[in-house]
Formats: structure tokens, sequence, C-alpha cells
């Protein structure tokens, strides 16, 4: 009988002459990072061409509101609540930007400062919010072979969602007029667009963490943007930046006893730092 794809990577990374590969949740950790950082690399090359940095943030601070839902309707899982709630909220600040005469950082701090206050009072009624702050910070050493599954099927249906949008995106962001001009709907991929980024950065905030998730999208963008010559180069260099940071940080989180997700982010400011000199020195 063969083994399982799975059985089949606990073997191979378990043969590296490396402490941490002897550890099973280490193996699993290193797996999701593949999974998750080249999607995070590549959603935030969209995220930093067309300054939505404050979006993402917006929609990983209102994932209390979602957990709220979902302990109020009871749910062992509140995971679905939040990705239900955060379709919604992205729903309406495309709404409120619309509709109203606010400026779009300004509509997505007032829907973001409602949505966090709601949450945390209604999480810390009766002075049990402790049990809700490992979102904060995110627990990537924690995760099931269920988890990296459900994040390689998240990531397979992002990236076709992404590859389809991309240029009409790409249009968009360089000419928004061209865009409705030559009638690609430039709103409408925009808005799918906000739906999968909300959608994937809700799903990876148990094992990121609320606080360091949107670094993870612009860090390696823009250090991507300190060494790419063309699009193609913006892409590619997000994504190895992201994996390079995250394979780093997590090995490096292993042997200091730190938060996986916090030291992720250092190592993706590292390099960032390192491009940052390259361009001045050059």
């Amino acid at each position: 009988m063969m083994d399982s794809p799975l059985a089949l990577w606990h073997r191979a990374v378990s043969s590296l002459p490396f402490e941490w590969a002897g550890y099973e949740f280490m193996r699993l950790a290193l797996l999701a990072v593949l999974v998750i950082s080249p999607l995070l690399g590549a959603l935030g090359t969209v995220v930093v061409a067309n300054r939505m940095a404050f979006f993402s943030e917006a929609i990983g601070h209102a994932a209390f509101t979602g957990i709220a839902i979902g302990v109020i309707l009871g749910l062992d899982d509140p995971m679905w609540s939040m990705i239900g709630f955060a379709l919604v909220l992205t729903l309406a600040i495309a709404w409120v930007r619309r509709r109203g005469a606010l400026s779009s950082d300004t509509a997505i701090g007032l829907v973001m400062a409602f949505t966090v206050s709601l949450g945390i009072v209604i999480l810390s009624r009766g002075g049990d919010f402790a049990r809700y702050t490992n979102f904060l910070i995110g627990d990537m050493l924690a995760i099931a072979p269920r988890d990296v599954g459900w994040l390689a099927a998240l990531g397979a249906v992002a990236a076709g969602l992404f590859l389809l949008f991309f240029n009409r995106l790409l249009l968009a962001t360089m000419s928004p007029s061209l865009a409705r001009s030559r009638g690609k709907y430039a709103g409408a991929a925009e808005l799918v667009f906000a739906c999968l980024l909300a959608v994937v950065v809700t799903c990876a905030l148990p094992w990121i963490g609320i606080l360091v998730i949107n670094a993870l999208l612009i860090l390696p963008a823009a250090a991507a943007r300190n060494l790419a010559r063309n699009t193609a180069g913006f892409f590619g260099w997000s994504i190895a930046v992201a994996l390079l940071a995250g394979i780093a940080g997590l090995i490096a989180s292993f042997y200091a006893s730190t938060a996986t997700g916090a030291t992720v982010v250092l190592a993706a400011m590292a390099v960032y730092l390192l491009t940052l000199l390259r361009r001045v020195v050059s």
C-alpha cells in the first residue's frame, strides 16, 4: 500500500540533518508555510500596487466581530462566521466608498473602528476576553494536517481567481480610465479581489495572528519593488521573499522559542531592509 503524500512529506523532511526536522509539528508548520507564503506574496503585490494595505488591516482586526458572531450563534469553530463577516465587511466598505462623501481611508477607518469595538465589547462580556487573545499572535506550530489541507485547497482556488482577474487588476492599477474605456469592468475585478483577500486573510489568522498578518502581505511586495524591473519580476520576487522569510522565520522561532508569526515578520523586515540598502547603494 502506497504512503499518503503527507506521510511521504514527513519521511522526506525528517531525514534532514537538523534538530527541528525531527518534530512533527515543525514539519507540518513548514508545509503550511510553503502553502500560505506564496499566496500572501502574490496577493501582496496587488495590495501594495492598489494601496489596499489599510483595507487588509481592517479585515484582520475586524475578525473579533466575526468571532463574536460565532459565539452568539453557538458555533464550535468560529471560522465560518469570521469568513462570512469578512465578506459582509468587504461589501460594506465598497458601498461606503462609492456612496459616501468620504475618502477611502476614512471610510475603511470608520467601518474598522465600529467592527473592532463591537467585537471586543461582545467578547469581553463577563471578563472572558483572554481566551480569544490567541488570535492576536497566532500559533503556526499548532496547525493540524486537516488545516494544511484546507489551506492548500484555498490556495488553489485563490490562485485560479487571481490568475483570472490579474490582467484586469493590473490594467485598473496602471490606468483606471483605460480599463473603463476597454470595458474591463475594473470595479468588479477589484471587488472580487477584495473578497478573495478577505477570505485568505481571515483563514490565515489563527496561525499567523491579527497583529502581524498585514505585515506578511506588505513586506514581501515592498521588498520586491526594490528588486524588480518589470511586472513579472515584481510578482516573482514577492513570492520568493515571502517563502524565504517564512522558512527562515519558522526555523528561527524554533531555536529562539518565540512566536512564529512575529518572527517571520522580522525576517521579512530584514529582507526588506537589505533590498532597500541595495537600492540605495546602486
